[in-house]
């Protein structure tokens, strides 16, 4: 990116830096990874009011500069390795102005780098309104550095904020806020020597931190290790002196700069809404709550716009069959990619309605209680807070789920959290959901308030997380680690969801669903299409000769001969050679030859499934009579019974099947990309394969 000034944006967590960044960078974003490491790094390029372009980098929220995870690791690098070329010009400190005690700890740290600095004072609406008066001249007075009052969820102060962002570099560098040198002066003397280090708070970061740097070398990691030995110098007394006198220096500053109002009797709106909603007992039962609500909402509010995106593909597939000549490039078209197009493009509204919600409840700040309240489980189990975030967030994608599990300290946590968080339910799994649930499930309310079909899809996402707490907890005991993890994490206050941005996260989040499973459902769709079309040898010819004789030609109606053709055609032809190879492994399951090509089309994607029954049952049916993908799938019989293939135990054996089973290979590559060890996936997708075999085969001779 060719920018004039390299901006980077630092803050707490829940300080609203990564909203900030959405709205100096708008859509000029890109991702990518910082030098030498997996951590990701977003980028983004700002106008300035005076014609420049700043590339703007969001680090990773941290509450202090020494690092207590693989995210947090990286802002120091940042600031103070110069030879890869990442340093700032400028860092934008984002301060919640609600709560300045904590933010400018990080502030003072930052400041003595001798990078400039701005503060951006965040949130300024939320401190009005709890009465907290900020002197902001004085306050910039008193720090030497620009201080600019902003409120980022309303785009208050952004153009004042960027005025001082392109001036900042006319503006004198700041006063030191402690003395650094009178914490270590005999180490930090002589690393600044012998590395020849001109700034006295680098130095001392690197007594602190040289063992997780990956920019020294051996050689000087080795020697300030020496030198701490030589020094008696202990990392934990030094930090605490040191935060000791950054307090002192923050308690001077706030006495003289802000004004509190009296501490009042009334508690806040956020501590009444969270005694109910973090109740030990009924913050759980209003979770399930929520979760049963969007479930429901997944089904009933979405039946009308997938009735008219079915009858769209209907109408598309009769359109280009009358449009196109018989052919191998109808057929094509046809059976297989509008076919395969149809079976994931319906379900659009669903996707769409989850996220949605789920945006809703991080918005609004219900997430972070969550997250919370799950923490005593999760340490039952071997694991900490922090690992609920990957796995709700797995509800929507286990890739970025498993990415988050960098903010996770402790070793064995992240472990067991990448391990389990591909069984938590995905958006991906919700097609073949709906779609086995719309076949088997009455579509009728109970007691008058549940649907049949969102209670089933309700126990089918509950299924998937107590399955990952279980495994979490056998894992505790398989996987040995000494170190203990700890969780930290801050309320944010409640607020009222930003519509605008749920819209655009409903919207990217569905088209990136839409776009990646098209792409692959496209390419599965013509592969199947091809396996299905064509046979070995001169099978399609003998089967054309033998119902071309007349005890089939006078004996059977033209359609119901050309559906029999079709059916043999099918089952000779490459796919369903191959289907009938395995169908002895998966017969134990309910499952036939034709679901065992599902089976293994869709470990390239789990939403393939849906687009690979379209195309099987479209190669099949009845060129004349054009039907969704639930019809012809409701209507598909036994041969040798004449029941219906999909009955309830088939259907909840492959649910079963499909809750369990590693059939994504995004995931897999993933997980080796954070572990760098091809054992983890390969492990996990051992241990996820029996377990989803074992299930699906107990669940289908229960119901069968």
């Amino acid at each position: 990116m060719n920018a004039d000034i390299r901006v980077a944006l630092v803050g707490n967590p829940n300080t609203g830096k990564s909203t900030l960044f959405n709205i100096l960078t708008g859509l000029n974003q890109k991702i990518g990874n910082f030098p030498g490491v997996t951590v990701d790094k977003k980028t983004g390029a700002c106008q300035l009011p005076d014609g420049r372009t700043a590339e703007i980098i969001d680090l990773p929220g941290t509450y202090s500069i020494y690092p207590k995870s693989k995210d947090e690791s990286i802002v120091f690098s940042v600031l103070a390795d110069k030879s890869k070329g990442l340093v700032p010009d400028l860092v934008v400190v984002i301060a919640d102005a609600s709560n300045l005690k904590r933010n400018l700890l990080l502030y003072t740290q930052i400041a003595d780098l001798k990078i400039p600095v701005i503060v951006a004072l965040n949130m300024m609406d939320v401190a009005q309104k709890a009465g907290i008066k900020i002197n902001v001249d004085l306050l910039a007075k008193k720090l030497g550095v620009p201080v600019v009052p902003i409120s980022a969820r309303k785009s208050e102060g952004i153009d004042k904020l960027k005025t001082a962002i392109a001036y900042a570099n006319k503006v004198a560098l700041q006063e030191d806020t402690i003395d650094v040198q009178s914490l270590a002066p005999g180490i930090i003397a002589q690393i600044s020597s012998e590395l020849q280090v001109d700034n006295p708070y680098i130095a001392l970061q690197l007594a602190h931190q040289h063992e997780t740097l990956s920019y020294l070398s051996n050689e000087e990691s080795d020697r300030i290790e020496a030198l701490e030995q030589e020094h008696g110098f202990n990392s934990q007394k030094a930090q605490a002196s040191e935060t000791i006198a950054r307090y002192n220096f923050i308690n001077d500053l706030l006495y003289d700069t802000v004004t509190k109002p009296q501490a009042a009797h009334n508690e806040s709106v956020s501590n009444k809404i969270d005694k109910i909603l973090t109740h030990k007992v009924f913050g759980f039962v209003i979770f399930f709550a929520i979760l049963l609500f969007i479930f429901q909402a997944i089904f009933s509010w979405s039946a009308y716009p997938m009735s008219l995106i079915e009858d769209l593909f209907v109408w598309l597939q009769s359109l280009a069959a009358k449009q196109l000549p018989a052919g191998p490039l109808s057929s094509l078209i046809n059976d297989g990619i509008l076919a395969g197009l149809s079976g994931v493009l319906v379900f659009i509204p669903q996707i769409a309605i989850l996220f949605a919600l789920i945006s809703i409840l991080e918005d609004t700040g219900y997430m972070s209680r969550v997250t919370f309240m799950m923490d005593k489980v999760m340490r039952k189990v071997g694991l900490n807070g922090k690992s609920v975030v990957p796995l709700i967030g797995g509800f929507a994608c286990a890739v970025p789920s498993i990415m988050s599990t960098r903010t996770i300290e402790n070793w064995k946590d992240r472990m067991i959290t990448i391990m389990v968080t591909p069984l938590v339910a995905c958006s991906a799994r919700l097609p073949v959901y709906t779609l086995l649930i719309s076949l088997v499930v009455p579509n009728r309310n109970i007691w008058w308030i549940f649907n049949l079909q969102g209670l089933a899809l309700t126990a089918m996402y509950v299924l998937s997380i107590v399955s990952a707490v279980i495994v979490a907890f056998v894992m505790k005991f398989v996987l040995k680690a000494r170190e203990r993890g700890y969780f930290i994490m801050e309320l944010p206050v409640y607020r009222m969801p930003r519509w605008k941005n749920v819209i655009f996260t409903m919207y990217d989040r569905s088209k990136t669903f839409v776009l990646q499973a098209g792409k692959v459902i496209i390419a599965v769709s013509i592969i199947l299409w091809v396996l299905k079309s064509y046979g070995p040898g001169n099978r399609f010819a003998q089967i054309d000769q033998q119902y071309a004789q007349p005890r089939y030609t006078k004996t059977m109606t033209p359609d119901s001969l050309a559906k029999v053709i079709a059916s043999e055609k099918l089952e000779n032809s490459y796919a369903g050679v191959f289907g009938h190879v395995i169908e002895p492994v998966i017969k134990p399951l309910g499952f036939d030859w034709k679901i065992g090509i599902a089976l293994i089309s869709s470990f390239a994607a789990r939403e393939v499934f849906v687009g690979t029954m379209a195309t099987i049952y479209s190669v099949e049916g009845d060129a004349d009579k054009l039907q969704s993908v639930e019809e012809k799938m409701r209507e598909a019989r036994n041969p040798d019974t004449g029941q219906p293939i999909f009955t309830l135990a088939v259907a909840f054996s492959l649910m079963i099947f499909y809750a369990f089973a590693m059939q994504c290979a995004s995931t897999v590559a993933v997980v080796y990309r954070e572990t760098k060890d091809w054992r983890w996936p390969a492990a996990q997708f051992a241990y996820m394969t029996a377990l989803a075999y074992t299930a699906s085969f107990i669940v289908y001779h229960w119901l069968k």
